[in-house]
């Protein structure tokens, strides 16, 4: 009996899988997707199936999961640490162990969901901050070229919320990641206001690394963007659209109280959560079995019966209802697999 991919994905969502396969190791991921693409047969790759709705039809092909595991790091006075990491290990796992470490410079990245592998597919971010701002390089397997490839930094091209591994998709296999950390205590500078205000510090200054983790795993838990099996309001794939970035003139038209981050080229972002609650979008509003979650409007839910249908259903009705009212096309963060908006 295949193994069914609602198993698999935070949203508890998507049917079986033709054949699916676990890789433990390096070697057993690159020589599985090598032969799924010899024999021309469709591959799926998922590490938490954190950011993926698959449709109840399931996946045609083969399914592998990114279950490597490993980490090691080395200390330099200069540059800081080196930390490589295996692309099956848990993201906040990662983050936990690393500022027990005694690292700075992922600590407003806790609580995300997912594997370290999927960090710089999505360039993943929260609190002012994104990964891309700490990764040094990824190693990859160039299933185009069928050899080994490691991309710096700036090879991986990254921009709010994408990256070359996400606009080449299907193309790069995430093996290990390599995170270029500072030692200390302190965090980053704190970007977000709703993060400063509950750390009771000023815009731009800094604070305990640990009181960092706690205050973003306090305030992501709040907005149900903490996964909890036990809670149907948590099934989530978090965010499911990305904010919005525009042209300076039509972020100019949107009510003064609408939250706008200038940036730098010119273009303005502007919350997503902001639009949808002004055009309609209640929290713990159901549609069949899918529904918005109570406790933070970007996070479409599976109340616990729901199908892709429903989850698209309400994904679309909530770029309508957005559209309608301002103009403004939201799109999503999430993958879609077997189905589509």
């Amino acid at each position: 009996m295949s193994e069914s991919l609602r198993d698999y994905t935070t949203l508890h969502i998507g049917g079986p899988a033709k054949k699916f396969l676990h890789a433990t190791t390096e070697a057993e991921l690159i020589n599985a997707v090598s032969a799924a693409d010899s024999a021309g047969e469709p591959v799926l790759i998922i590490g938490g199936g954190s950011n993926v709705l698959v449709g109840d039809e399931g996946f045609s092909g083969t399914v592998i999961r990114v279950e490597t595991k490993g980490n090691s790091y080395a200390v330099d006075a200069c540059s800081g640490g080196m930390i490589s990491v295996a692309a099956g290990e848990d993201w906040d796992e990662f983050v936990e162990w690393i500022i027990g470490k005694g690292f700075a410079g992922v600590e407003t990245l806790s609580g995300i969901p997912g594997t370290v592998g999927a960090s710089p597919i999505q360039n993943i971010g929260a609190y002012g901050h994104e990964v891309s701002e700490v990764i040094a390089r990824v190693r990859t397997w160039d299933r185009k070229a069928g050899e080994l490839k490691t991309l710096s930094n700036t090879e991986c091209e990254f921009a709010y919320r994408t990256s070359k591994f996400k606009k080449e998709k299907d193309r790069y296999v995430v093996l290990e990641v390599t995170f270029q950390l500072r030692q200390g205590e302190m965090s980053l500078p704190i970007a977000y206001k709703e993060l400063a205000d509950y750390l009771g510090v000023e815009l731009g200054a800094r604070a305990l690394v640990s009181d960092v983790r706690k205050a973003v795993l306090e305030l992501r838990s709040r907005k149900g963007m903490v996964i909890n099996k036990k809670d149907h309001d948590t099934w989530s794939a978090g965010s499911f659209f990305v904010n919005p970035i525009v042209d300076a003139a039509i972020a100019a038209k949107l009510p003064s109280d609408a939250p706008k981050w200038p940036q730098s080229d010119g273009r303005v972002k502007l919350s997503a959560a902001w639009l949808m609650e002004r055009s309609g979008v209640n929290k713990g509003s159901a549609h069949n079995g899918a529904g918005v979650s109570s406790k933070h409007v970007l996070a479409l839910v599976n109340n616990g019966s729901a199908t892709s249908a429903d989850m698209v259903e309400l994904a679309r009705s909530a770029k309508a209802a957005v559209r309608e009212k301002f103009g403004i096309e939201l799109e999503p963060e999430v993958r879609f697999v077997g189905c589509d908006l």
